[in-house]
């Protein structure tokens, strides 16, 4: 959400009753946690933050899945990163936490798949918010880097076979592929900025979204490629040089 609450007026903590607007009209709404959904969750975030518990499991599931089932789900798919940019840095530690989610999902009576991913690296080729929703832009116009694009295709493939929208996980890449080239997925997204008072020209003009002060080129001093990332560290340079959240 904090990369969506780049773009210029989004909005992603919506009334109750503005959320329900939006999914009548477009079928699609992005928000967080509320005062109306999982209002307890911030209260508990804060107290987690100050006994040092953030990263107990437990209260991870307890944290993600209050908010989703509160929101009045039938399905759910999961991403859990796994690596050095993610909570979970070991790949056991995070199918641990995929499988309580999962069980706890299915025992409310929803359907929930988690997929693990990698966060050894960043995702594409940019960090930071408003340059990352430039990527995504990239990816719903049929670019974008190869790594992001599938994962965003597989992802959109096991939310249209849990939704029912297509018997078969290939089937569900056919879709998401003629959406994207078809230039229905850009539409879309137009439309949910649009409802969620955002600015949805940035669509076709990324150069609307926020832009860095100061830029520098740092170049290595020797040939080679890049065989690991501290992702984590990567993250705390970028809020310290200014790229977290207003």
């Amino acid at each position: 959400l904090d990369k969506l609450e780049a773009i210029p007026g989004f909005r992603v903590n919506l009334t109750y009753e503005e959320f329900r607007h939006a999914l009548r009209s477009c079928g699609c709404a992005l928000i967080g946690q509320t005062a109306e959904i999982a209002p307890a969750d911030k209260k508990i975030y804060a107290l987690r933050d100050v006994i040092a518990t953030v990263e107990s499991p437990n209260l991870i599931c307890a944290s993600i899945m209050s908010k989703k089932l509160a929101e009045g789900i039938d399905a759910l798919v999961l991403d859990v990163k796994t690596g050095s940019g993610a909570f979970m840095k070991k790949e056991e530690d995070a199918v641990s936490l995929a499988e309580l989610m999962v069980e706890t999902g299915q025992r409310m009576g929803k359907k929930v798949v988690a997929l693990i991913t990698d966060m050894d690296q960043p995702l594409g080729r940019l960090a930071g918010n408003a340059l990352e929703v430039k990527e995504s832009l990239e990816v719903l116009a049929g670019g974008g880097p190869g790594d992001l694009r599938e994962l965003c295709m597989e992802l959109a493939a096991w939310m249209f076979a849990l939704g029912e929208r297509v018997s078969s996980l290939a089937e569900g890449r056919e879709l998401a592929s003629e959406m994207i080239a078809s230039g229905r997925a850009r539409d879309k997204f137009r439309e949910i900025i649009a409802l969620q008072g955002g600015d949805p020209l940035v669509v076709d003009d990324p150069g609307r979204l926020p832009q860095a002060q100061h830029k520098a080129d740092v170049k290595s001093p020797a040939d080679g490629y890049v065989t690991s990332m501290q992702c984590e560290q990567m993250g705390v340079a970028c809020v310290i040089l200014g790229g977290g959240r207003e």
